[in-house]
Parts: C-alpha cells; sequence; structure tokens
C-alpha cells in the first residue's frame, strides 16, 4: 500500500512572500462566457511558498535548476525532529541516521507561524556543524518548514549550495512523517531557466499490510 503525504503549499493569490519581494499574483485573464476558454495568469518569483534554492540563488554561478536531471529530485527521505531548537545542531546518532544521497527534512513544527512576520523573522536557524554533516555525507538537499536555513549573511545557504545541496524551503505537514520509518521524497521543480523554483514536494510512503 502506497500512500502519499502532499508536503507543500498551494500557489494561490495572498499567499506570504519573503519580506522585500514582490507578492504573488494570480488571476483569471480570461473567461469561458467571453473568450471561448478559462485561462489563469501567475506572476511571481520563485521564492514564494514551497521551493527549491540552487547555488546561482546567492552565488557567482551560472547553473539553473533546469540543469539539473531529474533524479536529483528523488531521494530516500530521512526526517530529523528538531522541534523546540532555535539553533539547530548536531547529534551524534545523526552519522548513522543520515545517509549518502538521501534527502533530508528538518522538522521543527514553525509551520505553525507560517503566514506571521514572525514566520520570517525569529525562524530557527542550522549550525555550521550539521550543515558540514550534510556535507560529509553528500546528501542531495535540504528540506525544512522554515523560510531558511539561517539569516544573512547566509552562511549555510553558500555552504550548503556551494556543495550541490539544494535547499527546499517552506516545507509542511512534516509532523505527519513522525514515526515513519522509511519514506521517499519526492520534490519536482520546474524545468525552468532560473535560480530556483516553486515546487511540489511529496513524501511517498510505502507500508506493508
Amino acid at each position: 500500500m502506497t500512500e502519499f503525504v502532499d508536503l507543500s503549499y498551494t500557489i494561490e493569490a495572498g499567499i506570504s512572500a519573503y519580506p522585500g519581494d514582490d507578492d504573488l499574483k494570480l488571476y483569471q485573464n480570461r473567461f469561458l462566457d467571453k473568450d471561448k476558454y478559462n485561462d489563469t495568469r501567475l506572476e511571481t518569483g520563485m521564492h514564494v511558498g514551497t521551493h527549491i534554492d540552487v547555488a546561482s540563488h546567492i552565488m557567482k554561478s551560472n547553473v539553473v535548476i533546469s540543469d539539473y536531471p531529474a533524479d536529483k529530485f528523488f531521494g530516500k527521505g530521512c526526517l530529523l525532529d528538531v522541534r523546540n531548537q532555535d539553533a539547530i545542531g548536531i547529534k551524534d546518532e545523526y552519522w548513522d541516521i543520515v545517509e549518502e544521497s538521501s534527502i533530508i527534512l528538518l522538522y521543527t513544527g514553525f509551520e505553525n507561524k507560517f503566514g506571521s512576520a514572525e514566520y520570517f523573522k525569529n525562524h530557527p536557524v542550522v549550525e555550521e556543524e550539521l550543515a558540514d554533516l550534510f556535507i560529509d555525507k553528500k546528501i542531495k538537499m535540504l528540506g525544512m518548514d522554515l523560510p531558511s536555513p539561517d539569516q544573512y549573511p547566509f552562511s549555510i545557504h553558500k555552504k550548503l549550495l556551494g556543495n550541490d545541496i539544494l535547499i527546499i524551503e517552506n516545507l509542511r505537514n512534516l509532523g505527519l512523517l513522525v514515526n515513519i520509518e522509511k519514506f521517499e521524497v519526492i520534490a519536482l521543480p520546474l524545468k525552468i531557466r532560473a535560480e530556483a523554483s516553486l515546487a511540489r514536494v511529496v513524501a511517498r510512503v510505502v507500508s506493508f499490510k
């Protein structure tokens, strides 16, 4: 039996944007009665809602997200329950839990602040030692229910992206994966020539009953 857990926010008008970024605009611009078909127009940056960053977002790089092969966005998932930690640090057991080429998800519980100013200003951050562990383990991607793994000057962004570890921001529903031992993460971005992309991210849970 296969179950899919949707970890993404719905792209809709009014969704919270990072402070200083333009708001997402989503509106119908063609109508069946008048135009003989319906059409919806989307105007947005690539860092709204659930999305994936690559190195060119914050570093000098010519690599865009469409340059990556599809298999970069699939992988064995691993959830780290890091609730109630303002600074998300390393633990000895992570050396055994985190596997090479996996996709690591940090469950902070901060999703409940999404839509508020606090979500962007006072979120937990990833410590350098934990980022170094992810680099040593050569994970594919790091995802989190946060707007960012760090604050300005974004040293964790640069450390991870500079080592080809992509970053998935603004996940939700990670609490549904607590106590699930095995799952796969599917995080498909648009095939777009950009430094990031909105993405539909799901966890594929296989149970044997």
